[in-house]
C-alpha cells in the first residue's frame, strides 16, 4: 500500500462475449483484491445496444464507483492488467469484447496523456456511461452539470436497467 491519500474514481465497465455479467463481477473482485483500489459501490447491469459497430450482440454496462491510493496512470496500468488476466484481446474499435474497463474520472484530476484522457473525454456524449454513473453518483459535477441531469439529456433508447440490484457482482464467482 503507497502512502497516497486514497482518491474516488470511477469506472465504466462493459462486455458482449461469453457471459459479460460474471467476467465483469470477476474484474471488480480481481480490483478490490489488488490493494491499491477498493470497490465502493457498483451500479446495477445495463444492457445496451451496441454503439458504433453494430452487428453484434448487445453488451452488459456498469459504472464502479473505487477508491484508489494509486495515481491516474497507475489505475489505468491496473485497469489493463485485469483486461489482459481475464483475456481481453482487443480486435476492432467499439467490436466484441469481453471485457473493456475505462477510467471516468480520478478525483478532481484533469489527466491529458498518451493513452489516457481524465475525464474521459467521450463519457458525456454516452448513455450507456451516463446512465448508470448517474445511478451510484446523481449529484456528481460534470462541466457545469450534475451526471443526472446529463443522463436525462442522452438518448437512453433501447437501455435497459436489469433487475440485477446493485450487489450484483458479490454473488458471481470470484474465480478468474
Amino acid at each position: 500500500m503507497s502512502g497516497h491519500v486514497e482518491e474516488r474514481a470511477f469506472l465504466s465497465l462493459g462486455g458482449n462475449l461469453g457471459d459479460p455479467a460474471k467476467t465483469m463481477a470477476t474484474a471488480l473482485h480481481m480490483l478490490d483484491a489488488s490493494g491499491s483500489t477498493r470497490v465502493v459501490s457498483v451500479s446495477s447491469l445495463h444492457r445496451t445496444p451496441p454503439w458504433g459497430k453494430v452487428d453484434q450482440p448487445d453488451f452488459l454496462n456498469v459504472t464502479a464507483e473505487v477508491a484508489t491510493s494509486l495515481a491516474p496512470l497507475e489505475l489505468l496500468e491496473l485497469c489493463l492488467d485485469v483486461e489482459r488476466r481475464l483475456k481481453r484481446v482487443r480486435v476492432e474499435r467499439w467490436g466484441p469484447r469481453l471485457i473493456d474497463i475505462d477510467v471516468l474520472l480520478h478525483g478532481d484530476t484533469n489527466v491529458s496523456d498518451v493513452g489516457l484522457e481524465i475525464p474521459h473525454p467521450r463519457m458525456l456524449d454516452r448513455a450507456f456511461v451516463m446512465v448508470p454513473l448517474a445511478e451510484i453518483a446523481p449529484d456528481l459535477a460534470l462541466a457545469g452539470k450534475t451526471a443526472a441531469q446529463w443522463a436525462l439529456g442522452l438518448d437512453s433508447s433501447g437501455i435497459e436497467k436489469l433487475d440485477s440490484g446493485r450487489d450484483w457482482w458479490q454473488a458471481l464467482s470470484r474465480e478468474p
